[in-house]
């Protein structure tokens, strides 16, 4: 599976750039900036595989790569990018630059020509593995949603209705028709034991209680944290709580539309072609820096698979965002894990990696989490396994 470094378009000063000059992660004088042109992506290339890490990862094993949207700009979707702006030039210029910078760097065949987008492709592994490498990014992905665009500014009311009918348009799409068909037709010819899907977002139902959000003020988290857990734990021991009490843990919102949540629509599309073909989804993602283990169910509650997640290799995750210490990371994820419904394990305060071996019988997913990103000298300190039979 591919390894994404720090912000691959960011300038220096820029995200996750912050230790950069400490670990000799330092750019080039004349591509410190923000990347646009052809020129620009393909040094930007050269800068990191001077990196002795990413050097020792392709000599030690071979990669099947995809992208995410930091190969191109941050959250891209098919007709442009939040971090591109009309000054920048021709979205879909820049968009082919990076592209044909991509498959130039990276270890892969272009699949429909150097500046083609089209990189969506599947690897079998005998009768054991089908891997389905998609592209949730680029092709076809519908502009984000973002909830700022639903507040009224002067009542800072969120404007459900409109949010919700935006949100469930059965036109959203994230993988487009044309990727939706090929891997249904993929799935359907393979006689594989394990129906892999290798991309981006995570894709299991990462439902919150709305209370999380309203919090304007980060530091009353955790006190709401522990207060909708005592009640969720309440709830799951059939012990009385009050109709205000429920309300609390069952009013739930997407906390990420950048992911699969963004598009429910497409998502049940897919969930149904698996399920009418008697097969069941394995999913690998990234994206979030963060570890993750979660159950895929249908509309109707049905289980139609797993998804397990990697960490980040030194990019930060969701503890970065909401400042969190290691105690308080812990915490969260421990709250997490139990308010929302389909999500199994997470891990918000490491950085590391994820094996997963695959046999006839089942599926082992290691987490395994080092001390140190600042040195090549580091410790795993600690791990977590899931056991899929499928």
């Amino acid at each position: 599976m591919p390894v994404t470094f720090w912000g691959f378009v960011s300038p220096m000063g820029g995200y996750a750039t912050e230790n950069a000059e400490n670990i000799g992660r330092q750019l080039a004088a004349d591509n410190s900036g923000e990347i646009i042109t052809l020129g620009d992506y393909r040094k930007r290339y050269a800068i990191y595989r001077t990196d002795q890490g990413l050097q020792a990862l392709h000599a030690a094993a071979p990669i099947i790569a995809i992208w995410d949207d930091h190969e191109v700009t941050n959250d891209t979707y098919k007709s442009g990018a939040e971090n591109h702006t009309p000054d920048e030039g021709d979205f879909f210029k820049r968009r082919a630059a990076a592209i044909q910078a991509y498959y130039e760097w990276l270890p892969i065949r272009p699949p429909m020509g150097e500046q083609s987008p089209q990189i969506y492709r599947t690897f079998d592994f005998g009768n054991l593995i089908s891997l389905h490498m998609l592209d949730t990014r680029v092709i076809a992905r519908d502009k984000q949603l973002a909830y700022s665009d639903y507040k009224n500014l002067e009542t800072k009311q969120m404007d459900v209705a409109r949010f919700a009918s935006d949100l469930n348009n059965p036109n959203r799409q994230l993988l487009g028709n044309t990727q939706l068909n090929w891997l249904t037709s993929a799935i359907t010819k393979s006689n594989a034991k394990w129906q892999v899907l290798g991309q981006q977002v995570l894709m299991t139902k990462m439902w919150l209680p709305t209370e999380i959000f309203s919090q304007s003020d980060r530091t009353k988290i955790p006190q709401v944290l522990k207060e909708l857990v005592t009640i969720k734990k309440a709830v799951l021991a059939n012990k009385a709580v009050t109709p205000a009490q429920l309300a609390r843990v069952n009013t739930l919102m997407p906390y990420n539309l950048d992911a699969w949540d963004g598009y429910p629509s497409e998502r049940e599309a897919l969930y149904k072609s698996v399920t009418a073909l008697n097969k069941k989804l394995v999913v690998v993602a990234g994206d979030t820096h963060n570890a993750w283990h979660g159950t895929l169910k249908n509309a109707k509650g049905e289980n139609v698979g797993v998804e397990f997640a990697t960490p980040g290799v030194t990019s930060p995750g969701m503890e970065h965002y909401l400042a969190l210490n290691t105690a308080q990371a812990k915490q969260m994820a421990d709250s997490l894990s139990l308010l929302i419904n389909d999500l199994n394990y997470c891990d918000l305060s490491h950085r590391g990696y994820m094996l997963v071996t695959i046999t006839k019988e089942q599926i082992t997913t290691d987490w395994r989490y080092i001390d140190n990103i600042n040195s090549p000298s580091y410790n795993i300190t600690d791990q977590h396994q899931s056991v899929y039979k499928g």
